[in-house]
């Protein structure tokens, strides 16, 4: 196994020395430009390990690098771990997918009611953002988490739309604990971690975990610790682990065989569901379901306490591209077209480009509701179900993001199509040092439908 580092010096910014290989200057230049401490990269071609490699530092107080030991957090890449808990219980005969949430969890609303474990799974279940409502630092029991989180609105009729919810995944974990007999951390490391080898372990910031990297971010133009987070909500299935970029390479080998999932569970977790008005859904048992260039790709990122991650496998390619890094302000997508383009010419992204913009209106109000963002403020004319989804915390995301990029240089339409009920425009803005992509359907009573606010 290869693995090695590029050491950074700190001097306001992140820097790194050049070296003899393009594809490790890009990632280096790339790091500098978005102030990321560590990176760990792992990539699979033909089930096999063929590139291991650390750049950085993994803590960047003690001048820690990053090593083949170095521990990150997985953000929401952990789902694809509940996912296949769930899809173990049902195979013992524990759960069925069709059953009733309620069936299973006490103290649930009787808007609930439609509710099942496979709208849990896929994220269909109408279910919103329960960080709109749960403190961060404070400690929740199952019961107290369920009991608030059982407060939220629906935002949609289970099954007749995706809404990717981090509240379904609490739910599936309690589940689990519940039908499973034992903590769901304990259970996927039983069947899963165990099995495949892999060190991989539910977040605990008391216990001491060896090589374990700190979480950054970079704010106002200096390099911050994570922000502290209640140990109860360390715990909980959405994405709370502890693991390496080899422990996801085991992972992804796995899944090309019947180790953990058989062929029947694998090939369900990988389809596109269908909602209840016909159309399909992104998102399968615990991964994303979608193409690049036309090359079938399943994968997950995550981002929490100061980590983003990325696994992406190009199934049809056998080639898997993973990425970990310690940083909030991290591109691990970026990254990770970046490693899959250098070994498939072919999955090269390419830019769209501008249409002409025959509606410059829609424009000024999406310019507007950006710079409402970048003030801190909840954007003027959202419909009652996205005001659900832009919570403060979300808010001050895009602020923070928008806040780095420097300042606006231009505005260009990608798309503009016809949905149902509404339009959807797609637009590109254009920052001095950052590029971001605005998407918004605008509703028959003009009011904004949905709002998509992602880096390019």
């Amino acid at each position: 196994m290869r693995f090695w580092f590029l050491p950074i010096v700190l001097t306001g910014s992140l820097t790194m020395p050049a070296s003899a290989d393009p594809l490790d200057d890009a990632i280096a230049r790339e790091m500098a430009r978005r102030h990321v401490p560590g990176v760990a990269v792992a990539v699979i071609k033909d089930g096999k390990i063929v590139r291991e490699q650390g750049y950085g530092l993994a803590n960047v107080e003690h001048g820690v690098p990053v090593t083949p030991h170095t521990v990150f957090q997985s953000g929401s890449v952990g789902k694809t771990f509940t996912a296949a808990l769930v899809l173990l219980l049902v195979q013992d005969g524990k759960l069925r997918l069709d059953d009733p949430v309620s069936r299973h969890l006490g103290g649930t609303p009787p808007a609930w009611a439609g509710i099942t474990i496979r709208h849990l799974l896929i994220h269909t279940a109408g279910l919103g953002d329960p960080y709109q409502k749960i403190d961060l630092r404070k400690d929740y029991t199952d019961e107290e988490l369920v009991a608030l989180e059982a407060t939220l609105p629906l935002l949609s009729a289970p099954g007749e739309r995706f809404n990717y919810s981090n509240l379904g995944y609490h739910l599936l974990g309690f589940i689990c604990t519940k039908v499973g007999g034992k903590f769901w951390g304990d259970q996927v490391r039983e069947r899963i971690f165990a099995p495949l080898g892999m060190g991989a372990r539910v977040i605990s910031e008391a216990d001491i975990v060896p090589h374990r990297a700190a979480g950054y971010a970079w704010a106002n133009g200096k390099l911050k610790n994570q922000d502290w987070v209640s140990p109860s909500l360390n715990r909980t299935a959405d994405g709370a682990l502890y693991l390496t970029a080899r422990d996801l390479a085991l992972w992804d080998q796995a899944l090309e065989s019947d180790k953990i999932l058989d062929k029947s569970m694998r090939d369900a977790s990988f389809t596109t569901p269908r909602l209840t008005g016909g159309s399909t859904s992104p998102y399968g048992y615990g991964w994303y379901i979608g193409a690049q260039n036309g090359h079938r790709t399943v994968l997950h990122g995550g981002a929490w306490q100061g980590f983003k991650t990325v696994i992406n496998r190009y199934v049809d390619d056998r080639l898997t591209v993973i990425v970990l890094a310690n940083s909030a302000n991290a591109r691990q997508g970026k990254l990770a077209d970046m490693i899959a383009a250098h070994y498939l010419p072919a999955l090269a992204v390419t830019r769209a480009k501008a249409i002409a913009d025959t509606d410059p209106a829609v424009t000024k109000r999406v310019r507007t509701v950006v710079q409402q963002l970048a003030n801190r403020r909840m954007p003027d004319g959202l419909s009652e179900a996205q005001r659900q989804r832009f919570t403060p915390r979300w808010i001050g995301i895009v602020a923070d993001e928008i806040g780095n990029a420097g300042p606006l240089t231009g505005v260009e339409l990608l798309a503009r199509s016809k949905e149902s009920g509404g339009e959807r425009f797609r637009y590109r803005f254009t920052y001095q040092d950052e590029t971001f992509i605005v998407s918004t359907t605008l509703g028959a009573s003009g009011t904004i439908d949905n709002l998509g606010f992602s880096l390019e």
